[in-house]
């Protein structure tokens, strides 16, 4: 039998133990198959089976895993390009949130600095994966951009581009993955300064993020959609790393406005244009840009009334523009402000790591 063969075949067995291992531990302790935590398992193997088949076996090879990807059933995508380990709070609750309010789906959490060992990380020094990481549809991995532009256009633009002569390079390398998730698997994309007050649902949508502008902060489409390729060809054709924004919301508003054959998205809202919905602002955008301090202004509620429900009541999520707000250190636990009522109502796990 040739090695090659012989690494399959032992692959196979490994497969078959882990299987056997899980139903007879699920049955014995817990009484049910935890379909979540095999499917975690196997991916871990993934990367062995690719290096066997194509008969690029060695020592090395079968022993290391090489880019676990997400599944074929779409997802939740949450995204960080820098080389932060340790997350800071208003991420840690855009992940919970989302995992909580949508259970029955994966939400999946890239890093760029993750190694893909979460064990790895335990408190103190860390708090964010080991929260996170206990979430059972809770998945993070490493953000590997040669793999994911590999096969799509901006395969080419990634090998010639300096990051280090680039103004804005974690938003742009962020617009680009995003792009390429959604374009790969299909699903949802989420910034993560959202925080999720509803459940989501699976469908091709643009939110609008001002008049006659388009957002590209919160995505939905399906796997390998037509309107994500234009967009990957125009992230490259049109590309200025100068220009905040231009292979963000920018490159969103202009080929959603070539797809409608309108300079005037307005008279879609509500609607939808060639099977993509172009949903208003107030479902993820219910406080704009220009009045993100609203989010962090002081004895906005007290326990016992209601009024921040009936402000937010036709939101799924909102969005507190980290962009902004991030550059400033705003007291959060007993602020009473509208940020500390989302984080207690919708990701109480972060709010309890926060300090007074």
């Amino acid at each position: 039998m040739k090695r090659s063969h012989k690494s399959f075949l032992i692959f196979l067995i490994t497969v078959i133990a882990i299987i056997t291992h899980t139903l007879l531990y699920s049955s014995l302790n817990k009484g049910y198959f935890n379909l979540t935590e095999l499917r975690k398992k196997l991916q871990n193997y993934a990367g062995q089976l690719k290096w066997v088949i194509s008969g690029q076996v060695s020592p090395a090879t079968t022993m290391t895993v090489k880019g676990p990807h997400p599944t074929t059933e779409p997802g939740i995508f949450f995204l960080q390009t820098s080389s932060e380990l340790n997350p800071k709070p208003l991420v840690m609750c855009s992940i919970e949130s989302a995992a909580r309010l949508n259970p029955n789906k994966p939400v999946y959490f890239f890093m760029k600095a993750f190694t893909g060992n979460v064990s790895a990380f335990r408190e103190p020094e860390y708090k964010a994966i080991p929260l996170l990481s206990s979430f059972k549809n809770v998945i993070i991995l490493p953000l590997n951009p040669k793999e994911l532009f590999n096969n799509t256009p901006l395969a080419g633009w990634y090998e010639k581009v300096d990051p280090s002569k680039e103004g804005y390079w974690i938003h742009v390398l962020s617009d680009g993955c995003r792009l390429a998730l959604l374009w790969k698997y299909g699903g949802i994309y989420l910034d993560t300064d959202t925080i999720s007050l509803k459940p989501l649902e699976f469908q091709n949508f643009i939110v609008a993020e001002s008049a006659n502008y388009a957002s590209n902060g919160i995505l939905g489409f399906n796997r390998s959609h037509p309107f994500l390729e234009n967009c990957l060809t125009d992230f490259v054709e049109k590309y200025n790393g100068a220009v905040w924004g231009q292979q963000g919301p920018k490159l969103i508003t202009r080929n959603l406005k070539k797809l409608c054959g309108t300079d005037n998205l307005n008279q879609f809202l509500n609607k939808e244009c060639k099977g993509i919905g172009y949903v208003p602002n107030y479902l993820f955008y219910p406080i704009p840009y220009q009045s993100w301090r609203q989010y962090f202004e002081k004895n906005r509620w007290n326990k016992t009334n209601d009024a921040i429900e009936k402000e937010f009541s036709k939101s799924n999520a909102v969005h507190v523009w980290n962009f902004l707000s991030g550059h400033q250190k705003h007291d959060i636990k007993g602020s009473q402000s509208l940020i500390e009522y989302f984080y207690q109502k919708y990701c109480p796990s972060t709010y309890g790591t926060l300090s007074n």
